[in-house]
């Protein structure tokens, strides 16, 4: 009965107190893609993604009722940085539907138009609305709409102290006439609280705590091989000292002088490096992440070394290693030799055959490849050539007869009908990739069989092809495994380095997919196809599980593009549609939604892309 009268009580003082309405709200699920477009589509930086924003306090002044129902102590307020636009999870500041979802339309065309961003916060978000209403007037009925519905729902000036009031009418004014208000009255009581926020305007920038704490070499997160959850939040972030607890009060405390309930009932004890299950869950509910440093990080790095093949293990390195540029879209610039590539060769794998469960598919693909194989065809009307062409010898002989003087041979001969394509497959072999995927198969198995296939396939063809795999320890050891080239022959020695591929390190794409450019574009072949089988988006320990990253593989793209080869990505992510449409274009790259379907998937693709 308590919690019957609780809950209606709690329904019944929320809805009084207003500014949240639930059944219209309109969330960034249902508007991502619309928003992404309309933000691109409108002038915006392309290269951004679009996620969650942070959910925080405003400590501005409420309505009595919201302060008896605890309500409207938080907000989120959209954000723009250098590699993110954050809009609000969920917009319900409207009774009408079509408002709060107007509300994101415009969110959108306003970072679209949000140049001024070392500007006050006032300033910033009054000019980037002047841009947007001169560069689409069409928008301006909806904002006029928005802005008064805002300044229906907020408090009336006269309910606040002189200094607020004086705020909240500049501030009124600037919504209503921007670029009208350049200066804020100030707040000069001690009691005075921050004006209320506006959902219509962009947030300030919070201080990039994470990013530099991340950045950080100390700290080495292990790449992700987990499921990503559906719904992701995005937190404020602070860097704070270790905490140590040197009390000396702590030396007169016993701990066996308390009774625990552990005493008593047997309970799985966790270690100390065992995921918490409930720390997800724990973070969602935070306003604030702090991060410390502590020697604790050394041991995660320790451990996670201690998985890497030793010297006497590992591939056989060809050369010095390669000097390679990489792309640097913050200064515009492309550094040279900042990479070292480093080509390596399986010399202890046994020859091979194809394993007995892939035999069956094996055979059926040779099968409906070998009608793609080069054949002879005979030319007719030839002036020379082995055979006669009777059908010409006879016309000949009846335009002799009838006075004309033949124009055509009287020979055929043949022809052979070349494809002349060269294709490199470059596989990802990042840690991410010993992820299972089903009950029998991992991710790099899926890969492995994948690459046995696909060679089975275009050996019925006699199309020239090479297999490379690449992974990453940072910008100077790019891993780039040699599995065949474009000289060698697919035998068992080739099916003996496919098997005896692993997984291991990070996802520096950029510098992979320009040596696999470079190999590509040497080979005499009209047309050039650059095949890129990957789980995830490009990572590394250092800036380039960034926009960077993402930058950096975009540009090595396009430079292979400039080469005149054809770049396409296949790929088993699910979260691929955030970032290969802007690296790879909308019809650059496909998703495998079932990993286990690769293998048998991936020669048919190819011969859809090399159709004639």
């Amino acid at each position: 009965m308590e919690e019957f009268v609780g809950k209606v009580w709690h329904d019944f003082i929320t809805g009084a107190a207003g500014g949240h309405h639930p059944e219209a709200a309109v969330t960034l699920r249902e508007m991502e893609k619309t928003t992404g477009i309309l933000f691109r589509a409108l002038g915006g930086d392309a290269g951004l993604k679009v996620a969650a924003a942070t959910t925080e306090e405003h400590g501005a002044r409420r309505t009595l009722l919201q302060r008896i129902a605890g309500s409207n102590e938080k907000a989120a307020l959209a954000r723009l940085d250098a590699e993110t636009l954050r809009l609000p999870p969920e917009i319900a500041v409207f009774p009408d539907r079509s408002l709060n979802r107007d509300l994101y339309l415009w969110l959108a065309a306003l970072a679209a138009c949000d140049e001024a961003r070392a500007q006050p916060w006032h300033i910033r978000n009054q000019q980037a609305t002047q841009a947007a209403l001169a560069l689409f007037p069409g928008l301006r009925p909806r904002y006029e709409r928005l802005v008064e519905a805002l300044i229906g729902r907020r408090i009336a000036p006269e309910a606040m102290a002189p200094d607020e009031a004086a705020q909240e009418t500049a501030l009124r004014l600037a919504l209503r006439a921007p670029g009208s208000v350049d200066r804020l009255p100030p707040l000069y009581r001690r009691e005075s609280r921050p004006p209320q926020p506006i959902p219509l305007w962009l947030a300030g920038s919070p201080a990039a705590a994470a990013p530099a704490a991340a950045g950080n070499g100390d700290a080495t997160p292990p790449e992700g091989g987990g499921t990503r959850p559906g719904e992701t939040q995005a937190h404020k972030a602070e860097k704070v000292d270790d905490p140590k607890n040197d009390s000396p009060f702590l030396l007169m405390f016993r701990a066996e002088s308390l009774l625990s309930w552990g005493e008593y009932v047997r309970v799985n004890r966790a270690f100390d490096e065992d995921e918490d299950p409930n720390a997800a869950a724990a973070a969602r509910d935070m306003d604030r992440l702090s991060l410390a440093r502590d020697a604790q990080t050394a041991v995660s790095r320790v451990k996670f070394d201690l998985d890497l093949p030793s010297a006497a293990e590992d591939d056989t390195p060809l050369g010095p290693g390669i000097p390679l540029p990489e792309w640097d879209y913050r200064k515009g610039t492309l550094l040279a030799d900042h990479c070292r590539l480093q080509p390596l060769i399986a010399l202890d794998a046994a020859a091979s055959e194809i394993p007995a469960h892939l035999k069956k598919t094996a055979h059926r693909l040779r099968q409906q490849f070998a009608a793609l194989a080069p054949a002879r065809r005979w030319l007719k009307a030839q002036q020379d050539g082995p055979e006669l062409d009777l059908d010409n010898c006879v016309r000949n002989i009846a335009d002799r007869a009838s006075g004309q003087t033949p124009d055509q041979g009287a020979y055929l001969a043949q022809a052979r009908c070349e494809r002349d394509l060269a294709c490199l497959l470059l596989a990802d072999l990042s840690l991410s990739t010993d992820a299972w995927v089903s009950d029998t198969h991992r991710i790099i198995d899926v890969i492995r069989e994948s690459l046995l296939l696909f060679s089975e396939a275009l050996s019925a063809t006699g199309d020239r092809f090479g297999l490379y795999g690449f992974s990453s320890l940072r910008r100077g050891n790019v891993r780039f495994h040699l599995v065949k080239d474009f000289s060698a022959r697919y035998d068992g020695i080739a099916r003996g380095r496919i098997l005896a591929l692993k997984p291991g390190y990070y996802t520096r794409m950029g510098a992979a997919l320009r040596q696999a450019s470079r190999i590509l574009a040497e080979q005499p072949a009209q047309r050039r196809l650059l095949l890129l089988i990957s789980d995830g988006k490009p990572n590394d320990l250092d800036l380039y599980d960034s926009r960077y990253g993402i930058e950096d593989t975009r540009m090595a793209i396009m430079e292979a593009r400039r080469m005149g080869l054809q770049p396409f990505c296949v790929t088993v992510d699910r979260e691929a549609g955030d970032y290969l449409p802007w690296l790879f274009g909308p019809a650059g790259y496909t998703v495998i939604r079932k990993p286990e379907e690769l293998p048998a998937r991936l020669p048919l693709l190819y011969a859809q892309l090399t159709r004639q």
